[in-house]
């Protein structure tokens, strides 16, 4: 039978720490030839290699990340063990999860709510650009990246894009402003609008609208991020367009109502996934349930 023995994880622990078996072997006060046969013997153990070299580095490779991960959870339970003379219920997992800067908070939450609050798992959120995130997703940094557009050309490769959501754009606008609009040619030509920044679908679609429909917008504000987005719509100087989603709080609050939806513009969610041998347990849960709000 393949037991593991604790030595050869912190040995492990200690390699990958360091990227370098000189330095591991220094710090764990053994030979460099006793360290490497340890390595090997986890290695032959587990049936993956856990390193490969990257110049005079050694590099962690996908089963070692995910031996790294266990190796923790491991050494954390023996501590919790040895102090409180129990062992937690379960292996505390960690879901990382990047999302695009600019995108709604409710879509974030409402993906992520059926693993909250769940016991021994730590999620990990992160911010930033397609390209960022989907950089971080390649070097598996990241489980899941949550955005409303497929990675394009030159990022696409071996990247999943998992669409869970498709919404309906419409005109929204404070409840103060009084819009009486049926048509969204009367609204536009009545009203200022708040766009999205030009790299947005939503303003793409949004100015082939109004070009077919003959009519020149009055650009209040241009504003890339959803939340200010919903902000300056509060603030009644002009209607925005979105998908229900973003602005769902003050619908139910009644500061914001819909005043009409723009025929063919929609918004679609995706989640994107690397194609990976030891893919999370926990994001291809949550992806399949988001899955269902395309049904």
């Amino acid at each position: 039978m393949n037991i593991l023995n604790f030595h050869h994880l912190r040995y492990f622990m200690e390699v990958a720490s360091e990227g370098n078996l000189t330095r591991a072997a220094r710090n764990l006060a053994v030979s460099q030839s006793a360290l490497s046969t340890q390595i090997q013997l986890l290695e032959a153990r587990l049936g993956h290699p856990l390193f490969e070299r990257v110049g005079r580095r050694l590099v962690l490779t996908e089963a070692g990340r995910v031996a790294l991960d266990h190796a923790k959870a491991i050494f954390e339970i023996g501590d919790d063990l040895l102090t409180t003379l129990r062992v937690g219920s379960g292996r505390r997992q960690v879901l990382r999860v990047g999302a695009l800067a600019t995108l709604s908070r409710n879509f974030q939450i409402d993906f992520l709510r059926p693993c909250l609050g769940r016991p021994n798992l730590e999620i990990v959120l992160t911010s930033g650009s397609l390209v960022e995130l989907t950089g971080m997703l390649r070097q598996l940094d990241l489980d899941v990246v949550l955005c409303n557009g497929a990675p394009g050309t030159g990022h696409a490769d071996g990247v999943a894009a998992h669409r869970i959501a498709r919404q309906q754009i419409s005109l929204f606008g404070a409840t103060a402003l009084d819009c009486r609009a049926t048509t969204p040619q009367e609204a536009i030509s009545s009203q200022g609008v708040i766009l999205p920044g030009g790299s947005s679908s939503i303003r793409a679609d949004f100015d082939a609208l109004c070009a077919r429909l003959d009519v020149m917008p009055k650009v209040v504000a241009e504003v890339d991020d959803m939340a200010m987005l919903r902000l300056m719509a509060r603030e009644a100087i002009g209607l925005v367009p979105l998908p229900a989603i973003v602005v769902r709080d003050e619908l139910e609050a009644g500061t914001l109502r819909e005043i009409v939806p723009l025929p063919g513009i929609e918004e679609a969610f995706y989640a994107l996934t690397f194609q990976r041998q030891f893919q999370s347990p926990v994001a291809e849960e949550l992806i399949a349930a988001a899955s269902n709000w395309c049904d």
